[in-house]
């Protein structure tokens, strides 16, 4: 039941991402190779990092191409269709949200299943959750918005966290992948419903 739960929400995550990456694409008005570009960096971008820092190769795509071709397949369809949502960027920030919150709970949960450290898959986790959206806007050409003042890492964090601490309390691994997901899009729904933002730094003067 969980393998089974965690691949459909990987999956899923996947194409999320994918298609946030083909928006982007869409928004710069890019050629069918750019929408491939963005879509395969967006959707295997995080998860590929986390796989190169706990050294787990071959990484993922390598072993199993059907990434790199569903990803591929998102960027055909939508370089064809992405005209037809109304808000491009609203329809991109909700399903990056999910897409964050899926791969954050899914790259804890694979750091744990090699008996890594709690701590170390939490980190492992935000990683998966936000480094493809972090690669998206930088060959998109937009300002990362990790730098923004959305709350956006925060909301990885708190997914992979509910996940770990869940699982370390013995709760079932169903329960915890669904609550982990759960908790981070809520804050980052939440965050961009009311448009809230972490505290920024603020310069003072010296006295």
């Amino acid at each position: 039941m969980l393998e089974n739960l965690a691949q459909v929400l990987d999956w899923f995550g996947l194409v999320v991402f994918a298609t946030t990456g083909a928006l982007t694409a869409s928004r710069n008005q890019m050629d069918i190779f750019g929408f491939a570009l963005l879509a395969t960096v967006t959707g295997i971008g995080g998860g590929t990092i986390r796989d190169v820092l706990l050294g787990r190769l071959p990484i993922f795509w390598v072993q199993d191409p059907t990434y790199l071709m569903v990803c591929v397949g998102v960027a055909c369809i939508l370089f064809f269709t992405a005209h037809i949502p109304q808000s491009r960027i609203r329809l991109l920030l909700w399903l990056d949200a999910i897409g964050l919150s899926l791969f954050a709970v899914g790259g804890a949960k694979l750091a744990l299943g090699l008996d890594i450290h709690p701590f170390i898959a939490i980190i492992m986790g935000v990683i998966t959750g936000t480094f493809g959206g972090i690669i998206r806007d930088i060959l998109g050409g937009e300002k990362p918005v990790v730098l923004s003042q959305e709350i956006y890492v925060s909301a990885a964090l708190l997914a992979a966290v509910v996940f770990v601490v869940l699982q370390s309390f013995n709760v079932s691994a169903d329960w915890s992948l669904a609550l982990g997901f759960i908790a981070g899009f809520a804050v980052r729904a939440t965050a961009l419903v009311w448009h809230w933002s972490l505290p920024r730094y603020q310069p003072r003067s010296r006295s």
